[in-house]
């Protein structure tokens, strides 16, 4: 992994985001993990998170001209990112976010920030069933801009209906790249690094991979 990813995973550790045990989804299914990314809560995680999501932009050579953080956990995220990308790496772009509701007076609407102009890359935390990003899919087009990609903190690499997962899906029926800072298979590999002391965990992960894991991209 590069050193982005373990840190990505590390501070998701720290801050509880990555948990381990036993947890019901939403699906029905019980998942030895759980991502929770309103857990990063503080100034510090804040800003190493933004550094991720910025390098792990920067090392996949997506093209874009705005950022966009869909309602709610990708405000700050967007907001972070777009820090990060400034500072450490001279790449000044506007940002954008929507809101829940459409504000009905003042400037109105339910954008927020930048204009949608030209291309803009969508940051979020994760990819379930994909409603969020169709949802500001269709203010994107709306506004006459277009989608870049998307890229989330975590792809769990779980299958939906089909045997592909949400990411997957998503690439195929709007051609865009999807890209993550970390997958199931990081973490897989991560706890198989860390020792004696997770091989319960391991072999609890590689299971669930094995019972729901979507068949990856070559």
């Amino acid at each position: 992994m590069k050193g982005y990813q373990t840190e990505f995973i590390e501070l998701a550790r720290a801050c509880n985001v990555l948990q381990f045990g036993q947890f019901e989804l939403k699906s029905g299914r019980t998942s030895p993990y759980f991502f929770n990314a309103g857990k990063f809560s503080t100034g510090r995680a804040m800003a190493t998170l933004g550094r991720c999501y910025a390098q792990c932009i920067v090392d996949s050579g997506v093209e874009f001209d705005l950022l966009l953080g869909p309602a709610y956990k990708g405000i700050p995220l967007g907001t972070a990112t777009a820090i990060a990308l400034a500072d450490q790496h001279g790449i000044n772009v506007p940002f954008a976010y929507n809101r829940k509701e459409v504000k009905a007076h003042g400037e109105g609407g339910s954008l927020v920030g930048a204009s949608l102009v030209g291309r803009a890359l969508v940051i979020d935390d994760v990819i379930t069933a994909g409603t969020a990003v169709r949802e500001v899919l269709a203010m994107i087009e709306d506004a006459g801009a277009t989608l870049a990609g998307v890229v989330i903190g975590l792809d769990r690499q779980e299958r939906g209906v089909d045997q592909v997962s949400a990411v997957q899906e998503l690439r195929q029926a709007h051609e865009i790249p999807v890209i993550s800072i970390i997958a199931l298979e990081h973490i897989i590999d991560y706890l198989g690094s860390a020792g004696a002391e997770s091989t319960e965990l391991l072999g609890a992960m590689q299971h669930y991979r094995e019972q729901f894991g979507a068949i990856v991209d070559s």
